[in-house]
């Protein structure tokens, strides 16, 4: 017999309704759809049909699921890289050492630059498939997502509040469920923000990605960053025009459908003692929660994942606090082996560089990279202005954040090279100086790294802190400085080291704009790189990318880690 006392009622609940029956059809005409398109990834690469492009908009949902679906894969492959990266990196101090400049070297190099290096790798794995080019695009969107959700997450491993951590000791939790019970939770928020940041970071770079180059053939993927290509080459304006649409509508789908429904979820995970005003929940988990197989199906993953989460796999982590602090006789023999590995990298590139490069263009690189290090500290100052004040607005309004949140995702998926026909137009119009009115387009893309980062730090800003400021009075210019700007300034350094590099990055596409045939070249370590990649000079685009790095790195461990230093000693809640 039946515990249930009315099991007639219950097996109703357990049956489809018409909820089940709209979402499941959706589902599946969406899979169809996406199978049917994704079938060119197993074509030839000869085959003309494989990267033909068209203007035609008939052919743009096509180019918009294929560019789509790139993207998606390579998120897929960032979060896997931010939880493993970021996690050994926080959690030993030894490979943190080498990890963390590493990463900063990673975010530093173009996408011009990992492409040179990576397309014949990748082609040689299925040779003369379009799959092998679809690898290498995916790669290259990786480059451009992966680093700053990697650095959001570190961020948040190294300011886990004092007091979560003995709650964690004190229940003799294993590492791997410190891990998912703690660590993820209280990084989830940050996370969110930054992956909606990496979706766009990628749409930034889309077109250089899909456009793969073996020996002197270019293959131009089918997707909306050819399209766009195309329509710059042949100054077709209705073409550009209809890009941005499908961009726009592209990202209002992927923004209500995942975004939106997982930044209402990561609220949960505020460090806060009272309770926060609760906000209505998006149009689409309350539509979930209407049917009845697919919730009950998400309950059973939900439940398989939590046992997981749950499995003592390692020793409880108060053993890790009673381990020996490492002895100084190994940090010195670990810094030496470190230093030798570095002596060896500097003279391999010195070797393959020293060949056909001579010191006269050594010092040309260095120059321009002062050049375009300028651009970066003038425009870094400016988005932080604007922007810090902005994003502690939306972050302490969820209501708010949530109208801005497309728009923002949009203007930052917003490709720079979208701009190319007004700036141009407008600087041959008007007589002006290249070297600085294509500066505005390095930050079109980085800027919202500060934003995104510092409403992520405003909306896990304890609610029970706000309450307190507002009871004592503290208001105005005190407030910002004594109560917001320390508790948003872990965030914001994350999103400035991102930003900093991602304008880096972003030179290669704004110091050299073309429309047609109109090219306008500022002076600078980008253009340096992209004109050595048009070239074919393989060594210019090496010493390009290692003076690129070199700046970087320096930037940070001179400005930006002893800031993330002194946020992490100080500014950590509890």
């Amino acid at each position: 017999m039946s515990d249930t006392p009315f099991p007639a009622f219950a097996m109703r609940r357990r049956l489809p309704n018409l909820f089940d029956l709209v979402a499941g059809v959706c589902i599946l005409a969406a899979l169809i759809y996406v199978a049917s398109v994704a079938r060119g990834t197993l074509g030839r690469l000869d085959v003309p049909e494989a990267t033909a492009i068209s203007l035609d908009p008939a052919y743009l949902p096509g180019y918009a699921v294929r560019t789509t679906l790139r993207m998606f894969a390579a998120l897929f492959f960032s979060l896997l890289f931010t939880l493993s990266y970021a996690t050994w990196s926080a959690k030993s101090r030894r490979a943190g050492l080498i990890l963390i400049p590493i990463l900063d070297i990673l975010q530093s190099v173009p996408i011009l630059g990992f492409l040179t290096f990576t397309v014949v790798f990748f082609m040689g794995l299925f040779p003369g498939r379009v799959l092998g080019a679809e690898l290498a695009a995916i790669f290259a969107i990786f480059t451009s997502q992966a680093w700053n959700m990697a650095f959001s997450f570190y961020q948040s491993l190294t300011t886990i509040p004092a007091d979560l951590d003995e709650a964690v000791k004190s229940f003799g939790l294993s590492a791997w469920q410190r891990f998912w019970r703690l660590e993820v939770p209280f990084g989830m928020p940050g996370l969110v923000w930054n992956t909606m940041m990496s979706m766009s970071g990628g749409w930034f770079f889309v077109v250089a990605s899909e456009a793969i180059t073996v020996g002197d053939t270019t293959f131009k993927l089918p997707g909306i960053g050819s399209y766009v290509a195309l329509a710059l080459e042949q100054r077709s304006i209705p073409a550009v025009l209809y890009a941005i649409l499908a961009m726009l509508i592209v990202i209002l789908f992927y923004d209500q459908l995942l975004f939106r429904p997982l930044v209402a979820w990561s609220t949960k995970f505020r460090f806060e003692l009272t309770a926060s005003e609760q906000e209505a929940d998006p149009w689409v988990l309350r539509l979930l929660r209407q049917t009845r197989l697919l919730r009950a199906g998400s309950g059973i993953v939900a439940s398989g994942f939590n046992k997981l989460a749950g499995l003592r796999l390692s020793t409880p982590s108060r053993a890790v606090a009673r381990q020996r602090p490492p002895s100084k006789l190994g940090d010195a023999a670990f810094i030496i082996v470190l230093g030798a590995l570095l002596i060896w990298a500097v003279w391999l590139i010195v070797t393959f560089a020293s060949a056909v490069l001579t010191w006269s263009e050594v010092w040309t690189a260095f120059s321009l990279g002062l050049i375009t290090l300028a651009r970066v500290v003038v425009l870094m100052v400016l988005a932080t202005v604007v922007w810090v004040p902005i994003g502690v607005m939306l972050g302490l309004r969820p209501r708010w954040g949530r109208r801005v949140q497309p728009l923002a995702q949009f203007l930052a998926a917003f490709p720079a090279n979208l701009f190319f026909p007004i700036f141009v137009v407008l600087i041959v119009r008007f007589s002006g100086n290249p070297d600085i009115w294509l500066t505005p387009l390095m930050i079109l893309g980085t800027q919202w790294y500060i934003l995104f980062n510092v409403i992520a730090g405003a909306s896990a800003f304890p609610g029970d802190l706000q309450e307190a400021a507002a009871n004592l009075r503290v208001g105005g210019w005190l407030w910002w400085r004594k109560v917001i700007l320390p508790g948003v300034f872990p965030y914001y350094v994350t999103g400035a080291i991102t930003a900093s590099g991602g304008s880096w990055n972003a030179a290669i596409v704004a110091e050299v704009a073309s429309w047609g045939d109109s090219k306008l070249v500022a002076h600078g370590l980008g253009a340096y790189i992209a004109q050595a990649t048009a070239d074919g000079e393989t060594s210019k685009v090496v010493l390009g990318v290692a003076m690129m790095s070199g700046f970087v790195v320096a930037f940070n461990r001179l400005l930006w880690r002893p800031l993330y230093g002194y946020a992490t000693r100080r500014l950590t809640l509890g």
